[in-house]
């Protein structure tokens, strides 16, 4: 794992308002969306990286049906139609998402005042999935000069008038840990956008009229 190289690639990391490896978004944050301190969540019994410093959860209820949050959820080839970060996205197997399902995906970093823009890529892999209840995946974000490790769960549930979605991300990586407070910070907002931008899509959908 590389080493922050310069402080133009460090001030690339923290400038930029987005969360790689598996979470990215610029959207408003949901009505109602919460971070979710306490017992981490899982899937088929495996959760997010116990010893990672740089960590972040939240949840809100989506009003449209489990269905259709699902399927805007695990349909990844289709996410840049609707999550403006998602620049490409390529799956890298074939058929049903599934348990050993992965995606290759770019984001872009826009220019600031120390470093010109770039992209990052980022390959996703599912490690446990449960259909309409849970999916965990894992995977880098690469750039030049970093990397960053993230581990991504999201969990399901049917609740009356829709459904509550619950994500919790962690990230480890020299560049991350140089400054938690701050990828911490870029992490969360990136859930909220991510989170932002799914309620939005599934609820119009569902036509569901916000109040």
């Amino acid at each position: 794992m590389p080493g922050i190289r310069s402080t133009s690639v460090r001030a690339a990391l923290f400038t930029v308002p987005l969360v790689v490896a598996g979470v990215l978004g610029t959207a408003a944050a949901p009505a109602g969306a919460t971070p979710q301190p306490g017992t981490s969540l899982t899937c088929r019994g495996e959760g997010v990286d116990p010893k990672a410093m740089v960590r972040s959860s939240i949840e809100t209820v989506i009003h449209a049906p489990l269905s259709t949050v699902w399927k805007l959820q695990t349909d990844v080839e289709r996410w840049p139609s609707w999550q403006a970060p998602v620049e490409t996205i390529e799956r890298l197997d074939h058929g049903p998402f599934r348990k050993g399902s992965a995606f290759r995906w770019t984001t872009p970093i826009p220019p600031n005042p120390a470093t010109p823009a770039t992209s990052l890529e980022i390959t996703s892999t599912v490690e446990q999935l449960k259909r309409h209840s849970c999916i965990r995946w894992t995977g880098p974000a690469i750039g030049e000069g970093l990397r960053i490790d993230g581990v991504h769960v999201w969990n399901f549930t049917k609740v009356k008038g829709g459904v509550l979605v619950r994500t919790e991300e962690t990230h480890t990586g020299d560049q991350v840990e140089a400054d938690v407070p701050t990828a911490t910070k870029i992490l969360h907002e990136g859930l909220k956008g991510w989170l932002g931008d799914l309620k939005a899509t599934a609820e119009a959908r569902a036509g569901h009229q916000p109040h």
